[in-house]
């Protein structure tokens, strides 16, 4: 598989996945950062894997795009593809809490240290906390963020492992 040549497949794949991780790691940036919604600690770690997909994905679309090796840009494909596997796993460990199917983390109990650079700002920021693990932010759909990250997860994977298997 990994000695096949690369072609427009797998140039295309890796663009849209760094199109689409960025994407979907950015709206859970705009639903913080816009809507107000505070993330837990397993919604912070969810995003790690979108955070290092999304260089790996355009490192792949360089190499297919240049025509590089084709082990290289199946394998960046490939590893991109276990990366969304990590958050998938990730987003049903996380859905799972939320749903009371198992317990969740001791350290996710909502307390955490908060630091900022403006001393006007320090105690209004001391009580901002951000929501235990197992109390969904919001549902959309019935889902919960980590319920929606399952899914993209999911689809991502899909297509990652795709154009690292399939033909140029």
């Amino acid at each position: 598989m990994f000695n096949q040549p690369t072609g427009r497949r797998q140039t295309l794949t890796a663009g849209f996945l760094a199109l689409a991780m960025a994407a979907t790691v950015g709206t859970a940036l705009g639903f913080e950062h816009i809507g107000g919604f505070i993330p837990c600690k397993l919604c912070l770690e969810q995003r790690i894997p979108y955070y290092v997909g999304v260089p790996l994905m355009l490192v792949a679309l360089a190499s297919a795009a240049l025509k590089g090796p084709a082990w290289l840009t199946r394998g960046l494909l490939a590893a991109g593809g276990l990366l969304m596997v990590a958050g998938l796993a990730l987003g049903v460990y996380h859905t799972g809490i939320e749903w009371s199917w198992w317990a969740g983390p001791a350290d996710c109990s909502g307390a955490t240290q908060v630091i900022t650079s403006d001393v006007n700002d320090l105690f209004a920021d001391l009580s901002k906390r951000p929501p235990s693990c197992d109390k969904a932010a919001g549902r959309f759909l019935g889902l919960s963020f980590a319920g929606w990250n399952v899914i993209a997860s999911l689809f991502l994977a899909a297509i990652a492992f795709n154009g690292a298997r399939r033909p140029a």
